[in-house]
């Protein structure tokens, strides 16, 4: 199968994850977790400028023309968009061995960010819905959660469990973005050597779901049958985001973690952020509401 990606950004990230655009400004964002930094492009230009941090975070959101919503392993900070400089925001959890890991912007202005442990320990990991400050519980018992994303008028929520491979559907009150009905398995493929990572729903309700290491990103319809598969030139693809002026370009992040030198010399191109040249019908993530 012929990789349609290519490269956007060069930079290699040990575990690049968490694509943003901004349609405001023309830029797309995204973190190297491990590495600590936070990755900012300005498409048109080419303009690239790399923030170092001293926390581990993973995922920002966009709240108004001066701050963005950075979730991070120390909890929530808002992020002055002119200066960087971080402001405490919310806790989210007292376990030191935790870390954020996926999180998205509901339709309503609500956040769901997830948690892990720094190793991957098994049911470590837990989702939150924060709303104006207030952090909620959503699930917990996770091993490693992401792909969080919400169908295009917000009544459904998905998360997978990259551990044991399984994604989730759950409805939800499009007002809050909390659940109100029971969660089921939306896809499973507990032998599949490409686990499901992070993901986004287009326009039509599809899902646009990376497969670390197996190489690919999958589409799924809303009835949970996977409808194409799109190949990427790096084992471990992490996150996609939908960029340009009119979110019809889709961004893929990716990793070279866990890759041993013999394993980065036959994948040359882990940690580097790539285009995948397909036609999407993609949206804007909504703006976090203070």
């Amino acid at each position: 199968m012929t990789s349609s990606a290519i490269v956007l950004d060069q930079a290699t990230s040990e575990l690049g994850e968490g694509p943003l655009f901004d349609p405001s400004t023309g830029t797309a964002w995204w973190f190297n977790i491990k590495g600590r930094e936070l990755h900012a492009l300005h498409l048109a230009s080419g303009a690239k400028s790399v923030q170092p941090l001293n926390l581990m975070a993973s995922v920002i959101a966009l709240v108004d023309a001066d701050q963005q919503l950075i979730a991070s392993d120390q909890g929530l900070f808002l992020r002055d968009a002119e200066t960087g400089a971080l402001s405490e925001y919310a806790k989210l959890e007292d376990k030191p061995g935790n870390r954020t890991n996926d999180g998205r912007v509901h339709q309503s202005g609500a956040l769901w960010i997830s948690t892990m442990g720094r190793n991957a320990e098994q049911g470590a990991g837990a989702i939150y819905h924060v709303a104006r400050g207030v952090v909620t519980l959503l699930f917990s018992d996770i091993t490693i959660p992401n792909g969080i994303c919400f169908s295009p008028d917000g009544t459904i929520g998905y998360w997978s469990d990259t551990g044991i491979n399984r994604v989730m559907r759950v409805p939800l009150d499009p007002a809050t973005g909390l659940p109100n009905g029971e969660a089921t398995v939306f896809a499973e493929e507990p032998e599949s050597e490409g686990g499901f990572d992070g993901a986004v729903c287009d326009a039509e309700g599809q899902m646009w779901t990376a497969r670390w290491g197996a190489s690919a990103v999958d589409v799924y319809s809303a009835e949970g049958k996977r409808l194409a598969r799109h190949a990427m030139p790096v084992s471990q693809p992490s996150c996609p985001a939908f960029i340009g002026e009119t979110a019809d370009r889709l961004l893929i992040t990716s990793a070279w973690q866990g890759l041993h030198e013999t394993g980065r010399g036959s994948d040359p191109q882990a940690g580097m952020t790539f285009e995948l040249k397909v036609p999407v019908k993609g949206r804007f993530e909504p703006a976090y509401k203070l």
